[in-house]
């Protein structure tokens, strides 16, 4: 197997400007997977790396990283970490019901092209 080619710095940084862009447009309310993120920011398989790169954002970001879920909804930050106490708590403020780790997603999923007009 083929490493993939090496990314020039000014390739990655742009890289990460479309997933924040696409990132910022998630409505508040509804949630997306990793997998559905980096399909969206043009990056066909690269859910780990949409992964990678939310966890590296700053602790002060605006960016809505907590509308990001794992593969059927699942939230991937553990219940009782810092950071997944603040995902569930963001998630149900804003009216997304968390039950046994999972976000409904065919009620909360964000489908873009329904928001389009």
């Amino acid at each position: 197997m083929c490493a993939a080619p090496r990314l020039t710095t000014d390739e990655a940084e742009a890289r990460r400007m479309a997933l924040y862009s696409v990132l910022g447009q998630i409505p508040s309310g509804r949630v997306v997977s990793y997998g559905q993120l980096a399909e969206l920011a043009g990056f066909r398989q690269a859910a780990r790396w949409v992964g990678r790169t939310l966890g590296q954002l700053p602790a002060d970001t605006r960016l809505p990283w907590h509308r990001v879920l794992g593969a059927n909804g699942r939230l991937s930050l553990a219940l009782g970490t810092p950071g997944g106490d603040e995902q569930r708590a963001r998630l149900r403020a804003e009216g997304v019901g968390v039950h046994n780790n999972r976000v409904d997603m065919t009620r909360h999923g964000w489908r873009p092209m329904e928001y389009s007009g």
